[in-house]
């Protein structure tokens, strides 16, 4: 049993987090077995995003204290919350990803920039591609007509060797 001084504590580390996201997922892990969110946990820490299991009333006094409106009655059994502080879809993805896998984890919603997000637009969300994965796309494109003046430049070299060849026989 927590104290008020612990509660109120965790409570405003709650918030100052909440007021930090920039994406917040909530999920329900009423049936998931610990080690199962122990290993989620490790997926999400190599990303820089914290979960936390919290009671719902904590959660729902975090929430107030951060001045973010959201409706957490359909919240059922317990709740864990994953602060996303760099980039919004990875964490999502991430989630999504393990929810797939282990069918107890249930997507309640999310937050981001201050606006509830529902689990199908945190879904949504997660078929984004990364950030990471977007700047590979681009410097791809950026390297293909480069990559195509080269192979051009090479086929020219390749004819006049070519031609060489055939004049030396």
């Amino acid at each position: 049993m927590l104290t008020k001084t612990q509660k109120k504590k965790i409570i405003d580390e709650l918030a100052d987090k909440i007021k930090r996201q920039k994406i917040l997922i909530f999920t329900n892990v009423a049936a998931v077995k610990v080690g199962e969110i122990q290993k989620l946990r490790r997926e999400l820490k190599k990303e820089e995003v914290e979960y936390k299991v919290v009671k719902k009333t904590l959660i729902n006094l975090a929430l107030k204290q951060a001045k973010q409106e959201v409706d957490t009655s359909s919240f059922i059994g317990s709740s864990a919350l994953a602060f996303g502080y760099q980039e919004p879809v990875l964490p999502a993805k991430i989630i999504y990803n393990f929810s797939k896998e282990h069918l107890n984890l249930k997507i309640l919603g999310g937050l981001m920039e201050n606006r509830f997000l529902t689990p199908e637009e945190v879904i949504e969300l997660a078929k984004i591609p990364s950030k990471q994965e977007l700047i590979a796309k681009l410097i791809g494109s950026i390297q293909a007509p480069i990559r195509g003046l080269v192979n051009v430049l090479e086929g020219n070299l390749r004819n006049l060797l070519l031609i060489f060849k055939q004049i030396k026989i």
